[in-house]
């Protein structure tokens, strides 16, 4: 079972916020925002709310989203839900006037990062496109993660047993990113730290997509050595209780 809550925050917060990383690796991305300062907000009612900012060509994700030069209002979860699949199109509370925004550069946007996360096997033949895929996804299932814990009744049940610390995440011995727990809620840090208290490391690039993708078995490939855990055994545990249910809200 998944609820229209926690697939919001999702959306927000690990869809779109992983727009700013997309904005770091692909060049049309790079192009798009290269001349923008702009601050885009989303605004749910019963649900998440958050900000894009645009300006001297990085884009950064933001927490609060009242002093924006947009705003998105949705009445729902629902609403906000049906705007990343298409079916809602909001209407701006804040900044009418700044439309051509939306229209010839977030949405392009939203594309770009649509053409990496629903990728066809074509594209995926092409091992520069594969890797950013893959590490977008790697992103992506990370912020899940946190607001599963945080918002979703089960990922919470989970998140209730893991205690303070640091969880590494890692792909090879280039690519990391560090879940914190505290007081029983995940949030993904916006820095790396050689501080935690457990991790996860995947063989490769390969690896990580056939565990993403659901190619490969995780017990398996941690039985082969593969997928690597250590620390506090507990943590990754639970941690991997609520990445099963990433996949509920990302089918």
């Amino acid at each position: 079972m998944t609820d229209a809550k926690t697939l919001a925050y999702i959306n927000l917060h690990a869809i779109l916020g992983s727009i700013p990383y997309l904005c770091e690796i692909d060049e049309r991305a790079k192009e798009l925002i290269k001349n923008e300062k702009v601050s885009l907000g989303f605004r749910v009612k019963g649900g998440p709310s958050g900000a894009l900012c645009f300006a001297n060509g990085k884009a950064w994700f933001a927490a609060e989203c009242d002093s924006c030069n947009i705003i998105l209002p949705f009445a729902s979860p629902e609403k906000f839900n049906g705007m990343i699949d298409g079916t809602v199109t909001p209407i701006p509370s804040k900044g009418f006037l700044k439309l051509g925004f939306l229209l010839k550069k977030f949405m392009p946007l939203t594309d770009i990062l649509s053409s990496y996360l629903r990728a066809d096997e074509k594209a995926l033949e092409d091992p520069v496109f594969f890797e950013k895929s893959t590490l977008l996804m790697f992103h992506l299932i990370a912020n899940a993660i946190a607001q599963i814990g945080n918002v979703d009744k089960v990922g919470q049940a989970s998140a209730s047993y893991i205690v303070d610390g640091v969880i590494k995440l890692a792909i090879g011995d280039e690519h990391k990113l560090f879940i914190e727990a505290k007081d029983h809620t995940l949030r993904v840090l916006p820095d790396a730290t050689e501080k935690f208290s457990s991790f996860m490391r995947f063989e490769d690039i390969k690896l990580a997509r056939d565990l993403f993708d659901g190619r490969v078995n995780a017990v398996a490939a941690v039985g082969e050595g593969k997928v690597r855990i250590g620390g506090m055994i507990s943590q990754v545990d639970n941690v991997n209780r609520i990445l099963d249910r990433v996949a509920l809200y990302l089918a």
